[in-house]
């Protein structure tokens, strides 16, 4: 087990201070209303690799208070595991002696072996049940209970923890809330998606996961929370230490960040929702071009900087469009960008591509990494940003242009990923542009009192 009590072991295990994990379960049941022998119920929807750690860790340190709590993830099934992932699954299983002998000991071991031999098919969900995500077989979870059935998963929840990728949020949210129609309790929703979606008519707008899932289901907003922070889900597993931000409204989020907090994992409450989940997606998109700069470079160390700087700049400026008075980047925020640009699927997918590993023919859905969300927030930011509407005053240029032309990392990375104008290579003869500005000049625009367009979130 990574975090909590071991099978057997009491459950007043003290995680934070003096509260125990019973403890915080009784306060959050209490909260909502439960009565004896009425579970709390959490349920994962996606099990992509944060969303399958996110739930195990859950699992881990909840899972022994069956009568209090019931923990399970939602996946869809019928998705096959080729033979050389099956071989590899089981060269990881035999490397780990407390994973083979959990699996013999549950009469589960054969079937990897089977598999190996290419004598029969596993499926993502079978694996996912014996604690192996599809998308991180190098990294053993507990095992999960797992449903396929997305009405039996979430009919009942209490709380629902979105783990799937913006592109599929609002389709998948809307089926859910036609099993809610008859719900008088309000669940709570976590969304750990970091995508945007951009919509140019009746008028340009973002729209968030959390707005998605508000939009689909009509859950208030209030009910609905966005958690990032710096996370490499293998390694937050691993008990690496991290901490993160639980975003949104008061009334759920700090007793929230209570439960979820463990020793390992550290998790603070923030009220800007907003800036924290733009963030989310624009990190993303960023960390694309940090996997190529570093391709490109040979990782060098003063590129990367020089890139940093950059991007951060030009984050910063799109925050400002959106809110009035967004967080600043620093802390957890500027944890979460650094870890992304620095290790993430999406910087791994920029490095590949430089390295020409992969191609822009092959998708954004990768085997092996599963959905790379920063190709579509790039075409969901670069097209909103170019519209007409958002025309701002260039002081460098003593004219008015539109708010894409003051992010030139941003224009370039559309030109190689959307519109295929451009190589990987183009990323760098931006950055070395003798005309590229002090990113400080891009900051001060966008801080000028004149800047924030409410209509961007539709508000």
């Amino acid at each position: 087990m990574m975090v909590g009590a071991s099978e057997g072991e009491s459950n007043r295990v003290y995680l934070n201070g003096s509260v125990s994990i019973e403890e915080k379960v009784d306060e959050l049941r209490l909260l909502f209303g439960k009565a004896d022998g009425d579970p709390l119920r959490i349920v994962g929807v996606g099990a992509g690799a944060w969303g399958s750690v996110f739930i195990a860790m859950l699992q881990d340190a909840y899972g022994g208070l069956r009568e209090k709590v019931q923990i399970r993830i939602w996946r869809r099934a019928g998705r096959a595991v080729d033979r050389a992932t099956a071989e590899h699954l089981f060269e990881v299983i035999n490397s780990r002696e407390s994973v083979l002998r959990r699996l013999i000991r549950r009469c589960a071991y054969l079937k990897y072996v089977e598999a190996r031999l290419g004598d029969r098919t596993l499926y993502a969900d079978e694996i996912l049940k014996d604690g192996f995500c599809l998308n991180m077989i190098d990294t053993p979870l507990c095992p999960l209970k797992v449903v396929t059935n997305l009405q039996e998963a979430v009919w009942d929840a209490d709380i629902v923890i979105n783990g799937l990728p913006s592109t599929e949020t609002q389709v998948v949210f809307q089926e859910i809330s036609r099993y809610w129609k008859e719900r008088i309790t309000i669940p709570v929703i976590i969304s750990l998606a970091k995508g945007i979606e951009a919509e140019l008519e009746p008028e340009p707008r973002l729209v968030t996961p959390t707005q998605m899932i508000n939009r689909a289901t009509g859950v208030p907003i209030e009910n609905i929370l966005y958690l990032g922070g710096p996370n490499i889900a293998s390694e937050i597993y691993n008990r690496e230490y991290a901490n993160a931000r639980i975003c949104g409204a008061e009334k759920w989020r700090k007793a929230m960040a209570k439960f979820l907090r463990q020793p390992h994992f550290i998790v603070w409450d923030n009220g800007d929702l907003v800036t924290h989940e733009v963030m989310g997606g624009l990190k993303n998109v960023y960390a694309i071009g940090a996997g190529m700069v570093a391709a490109l470079t040979n990782e060098s160390a003063t590129s990367k900087s020089v890139y940093f700087a950059h991007c951060t700049s030009e984050m910063i400026f799109i925050t400002h469009l959106l809110t009035e008075e967004p967080e600043k980047l620093a802390g957890p925020l500027l944890a979460d960008t650094y870890v992304t640009l620095l290790k993430g699927r999406n910087a791994w997918y920029g490095q590949k591509l430089a390295k020409g590993e992969l191609s822009l023919e092959m998708g954004d859905s990768i085997k092996g990494k599963g959905m790379i969300q920063g190709v579509s927030a790039v075409k969901a930011f670069y097209e909103l940003l170019s519209q007409s509407s958002l025309n701002l005053y260039d002081p460098g240029e003593n004219k008015h242009v539109v708010a894409v032309e003051l992010c030139p990392i941003l224009k370039t990375l559309y030109k190689i990923l959307i519109v295929r104008e451009a190589s990987t290579e183009a990323i760098l003869q931006a950055l070395r542009d003798e005309t590229m500005n002090d990113p400080r000049d891009r900051i001060e625009i966008a801080q000028s009192h004149a800047f924030y367009r409410p209509a961007l979130l539709g508000k």
